[in-house]
């Protein structure tokens, strides 16, 4: 399973990487908007955890062209916009799931995992009948 986490707080960016690497899946990281749908242009991701506030260009937009452009990748929003009509307004972006910060870690492996599933890129991992 291939992640992109674009965050720009580099700290935690890096950590969740980490964590998620350690899970077993392929992850590189966006520190901002621009940058995020640079590599999202070369590359194809089964899931994009992504913060709203971001520099250079905001999370939103960065969610609404993941949404109207070919990627298949879902959207897990990981962002300190927590209140009900921030998920709300989240969701209705076309983001797939929401997550507010702070968060527990293992919550957010079992998203990505949940999020993974339902990828049609992402092969099945064991049970599959075909």
């Amino acid at each position: 399973m291939r992640v992109l986490v674009v965050e720009d707080q580099r700290v935690l960016a890096d950590r969740i990487a980490e964590g998620l690497r350690d899970q077993g899946m392929a992850v590189d990281i966006a520190y901002d908007g621009a940058t995020a749908l640079e590599m999202m242009a070369y590359t194809s991701f089964d899931v994009i955890v992504l913060d709203r506030g971001l520099p250079r260009v905001h999370g939103d937009a960065v969610c609404a062209s993941v949404v109207a452009g070919p990627s298949t990748a879902r959207i897990l929003m990981l962002t300190a916009a927590a209140g009900v009509e921030d998920r709300v307004d989240g969701l209705n972006l076309g983001a797939d799931d929401y997550l507010g910060k702070p968060f527990a870690f293992n919550e957010l492996v079992a998203r990505v995992h949940a999020l993974a599933r339902r990828s049609p890129s992402t092969p099945p991992t064991s049970g599959a009948v075909t």
